[in-house]
């Protein structure tokens, strides 16, 4: 069941998480886009400890969507190294993993 993918990125707003999951979305490349937050994060930076408020945005798409959602984030996320992760989800409802389907093509 690995054609189906959570994919996660975090940003430095709410603005740019919304603007990450409409586009996303509105290009065929995920089902949907959830925004979460703000979390707080710590994290080394450059040698540096710092801290900081992030939002969450979890995708579910398809695996040969992937790649193209990747580069999509990518592009349009303000990090310079921004997170870009997936895992595969391992069991769903037939009709749920159908509507992932769907709404991709």
């Amino acid at each position: 069941m690995t054609d189906f993918l959570i994919v996660i990125t975090t940003v430095d707003s709410k603005a740019s998480a919304r603007r990450l999951s409409r586009s996303a979305v509105e290009a065929g490349l995920a089902a949907s886009g959830q925004v979460s937050g703000p979390i707080e994060t710590t994290y080394r930076h450059r040698g540096e400890m710092a801290d900081g408020t992030e939002y969450q945005v979890v995708f579910r798409t398809t695996e040969d969507r992937r790649e193209a959602l990747e580069n999509h984030l990518v592009e349009g996320h303000p990090y310079d190294s921004p997170e870009v992760i997936a895992f595969a989800i391992d069991s769903g409802r037939a009709e749920y993993l159908d509507w992932i389907t769907r709404a991709t093509r």
